[in-house]
């Protein structure tokens, strides 16, 4: 087939993508199998299209699914046990009511990590409610500080699916992605947080119409806010460990490089921590723990379902040598990191999955990845950073973690629009800012 009309097949497969998705309302795993069939049927030879399919499905099963289900379980757990609240009431006490938004940002960044965003929002949202009133702080502002610290991790650190799948896509380190995901995501919360402090400016704090109040009360038998951590900090410490090990030694002949292999994989660091959840659990029994891995599970099956299809979609592009062909037009551009970044923007913006967003530009990025000067360890991890940001912008009417924020918060979507959906924009462009102004010094 002509070279040149591959990227516009491709092209036109993304906006069919987003047709089905936004316009006719059908299931995200559908139109991606669909559209990846239709796809493969055009481009590549008949005898690989049924295998290209699997191929793609399959390893973007086998590279996530164990990450997603273990981190699943860790949320349901903090959710169920109250970890979460008790998380919240920590920092309240340190920040005091007058500081009570900064409180909740530091909540939902911290419990983000292992919680997917809308996830985290549905369980802190009353305490949202709750301290809006107390504090005199509209609700607008509350609600944007919550959802942006969740965002912030959601978009840019594994194990959440989109930022997983695109590591695994471009083969790059997990473990770096986490720690360097972490450090942009604080000047993403930070941006969003002053610009929906700016944004919000003229509303007034009022009592929400519904909800329930979730406040933190010091009678409520919460756990303690060290064993509410624990399921959260020890992964990304081992899985962190490991990668310092790693870099530190390389021939891996150190006793330290050798006792952390084990423990400091992905995998094996949230499994550790699913057990430490456990403690958190007031009965332990088997008929429990099941109820909890049930509904875990349950929780992570469409999202596990819609990321694997996300990355047979990625693979039939890269079959069809877009990346290559892009690629070469591309080299010596000297545009680097903002290819990925426009990438992501353009289809987040679209189609409103993160997560479909970062899968699909990592496959049409992957391939292109040396001739734009990105193919080092930390091109990669910059790349896919870089994909993270793109993929904040922007958050608005066809992103279902939108109706999420405006519908547990009882705000107007006018409102959403204005505070919200501007903080996403202003977080993802802050977020790029900062990975492009590193990458002049270590690319």
């Amino acid at each position: 087939m002509n070279s040149a009309l591959i990227p516009l097949l491709i092209l036109i497969s993304i906006i069919l993508i987003i047709a089905l998705t936004t316009r006719f309302r059908l299931h995200a795993f559908t139109a991606l199998f669909i559209v990846s069939l239709l796809l493969a049927a055009v481009t590549l030879p008949v005898a690989s299209i049924v295998s290209t399919l699997k191929e793609g499905f399959g390893s973007t099963m086998a590279s996530i699914g164990f990450l997603i289900i273990f981190g699943a379980m860790i949320g349901v757990i903090l959710d169920r046990t109250g970890a979460t609240l008790s998380i919240a009431g920590y920092m309240l006490s340190k920040t005091g009511e007058k500081r009570s938004p900064v409180a909740l940002g530091l909540t939902g960044f911290i419990t983000g990590l292992p919680i997917f965003c809308d996830s985290g929002f549905i369980v802190l949202s009353g305490l949202a409610k709750s301290l809006s009133r107390k504090s005199a702080v509209s609700m607008p502002f509350m609600a944007t500080v919550l959802a942006t610290s969740l965002y912030s991790v959601h978009c840019l650190i594994p194990p959440h699916p989109g930022a997983l799948a695109a590591a695994g896509i471009v083969d790059a380190n997990v473990g770096w992605m986490i720690i360097v995901g972490t450090l942009f995501a604080i000047p993403g919360a930070v941006s969003a947080y002053l610009w929906s402090a700016w944004a919000s400016q003229k509303f007034s704090a009022t009592a929400p119409s519904s909800g329930r109040d979730d406040e933190v009360d010091p009678r409520q038998s919460l756990p303690p806010v060290f064993l509410s951590i624990l399921p959260i900090a020890v992964p990304l410490l081992l899985i962190t460990a490991k990668s310092i090990a790693g870099l530190l030694d390389t021939e891996g002949n150190s006793l330290g490089r050798k006792i952390l292999e084990l423990p400091g994989e992905p995998v094996i660091a949230l499994l550790i921590g699913v057990l430490f959840a456990l403690f958190l659990m007031k009965r332990k029994s088997i008929a429990d723990m099941n109820l909890v891995f049930s509904d875990a599970i349950l929780k992570a099956g469409p999202i596990l379902i819609i990321t694997a299809a996300g990355g047979m979609f990625g693979m039939v592009i890269r079959s069809t040598g877009a990346g290559e062909i892009i690629g070469e037009r591309l080299a010596g551009s000297g545009i680097g990191l903002l290819i990925p970044f426009l990438i992501t923007v353009i289809m987040k913006t679209a189609q409103g999955s993160s997560t479909v967003a970062i899968i699909t530009a990592a496959s049409i990025v992957a391939p292109m990845l040396e001739m734009l000067g990105l193919g080092s360890e930390w091109g990669k991890v910059l790349a896919l950073l870089s994909m993270g940001a793109g993929s904040m912008i922007a958050s608005h009417a066809n992103d279902s973690y939108f109706w999420v924020v405006t519908n547990f918060s009882d705000i107007r979507v006018e409102d959403t629009l204005r505070v919200y959906t501007t903080s996403t924009i202003v977080m993802g462009t802050v977020v790029f800012a900062c990975i492009w102004l590193v990458s002049l010094f270590v690319l």
